[in-house]
């Protein structure tokens, strides 16, 4: 019997009615300026609530739009908000269920992640876990079949996740999705300037220069430079901006940005 990873956060983070889901990402995406014609090999996306960095999402996943017949595999790295565990959790689940449908997962992907010392089987890793969930409407939206590999990250090392991406790099039909925000909880001012700080370091691939408060994927993140550098990949800032401009309140606001990489 099939295992299913079902949703925890539709109809909070974002609409449990396909319906009104598939609406409100269309709506986005339309809004969303494409960056050039070629899609990216991976994408940096934020994960809170669709009203507060939905529309900052949709400019990466805008990018897509080119390559839906051609994205096959997805491989999505979250940070774990929940559970504190040491390297990357992969899940037993066979499907990953969102309101628009089931995500297959790429088994054998996920068993040859799981031969590296730093990966481990903890499905506790996705329970409630919403990084990793708000990213798959989007997807779901702007691609079309593809398999899922995802994986919860915790305390693990740039190198350790870089590792992981290399050994299922594949090729064009494989995409690379690293779900973050930014900073947390500063004033609409002070979360400007850092957020601008950690997108000059990002599009300069210096994860070296990314620090604890700068972002809440950090750790995915630092990985995925480390792996564009390795494979000579430039970096692309899409959009900036924090929940102060989505969302209207500027007393403390969450930073997100959207990235791609060519």
């Amino acid at each position: 019997m099939n295992k299913i990873q079902f949703p925890s956060v539709a109809g909070m983070f974002y609409p449990a009615q396909p319906a009104v889901l598939t609406a409100d990402i269309d709506a986005m995406l339309r809004e969303s300026e494409k960056s050039g014609t070629t899609p990216p090999k991976a994408l940096i996306a934020p994960h809170a609530g669709y009203i507060y960095s939905g529309p900052v999402a949709a400019s990466a996943y805008a990018t897509l739009i080119p390559a839906a017949d051609r994205i096959r595999r997805v491989i999505v790295l979250a940070p774990s908000h929940h559970v504190g565990f040491e390297g990357l959790a992969a899940s037993s689940a066979d499907f990953f269920r969102t309101p628009t449908g089931d995500l297959p997962v790429d088994r054998d992907a996920v068993d040859k992640a799981l031969e590296l010392p730093q990966v481990q089987l903890f499905d506790n890793a996705f329970a409630g876990e919403h990084a990793l969930e708000v990213q798959l409407p989007f997807l779901q939206q702007v691609l079309n079949e593809f398999t899922l590999v995802p994986f919860i990250v915790g305390n693990a090392t740039a190198r350790q996740v870089a590792d992981v991406l290399e050994l299922l790099w594949g090729g064009e039909e494989t995409l690379i999705v690293i779900s973050s925000d930014l900073s947390h909880f500063l004033t609409y001012e002070r979360a400007r300037e850092r957020d601008r700080a950690t997108s000059r370091a990002i599009a300069e691939l210096s994860y070296e220069r990314i620090g604890y408060e700068d972002a809440c994927g950090r750790i995915p993140v630092s990985g995925l430079l480390l792996a564009a550098r390795d494979h000579h990949l430039q970096a692309e800032v899409l959009d900036q901006r924090n929940s102060g401009d989505t969302a209207g309140d500027k007393s403390r606001v969450v930073g997100y940005g959207a990235y791609v990489f060519h």
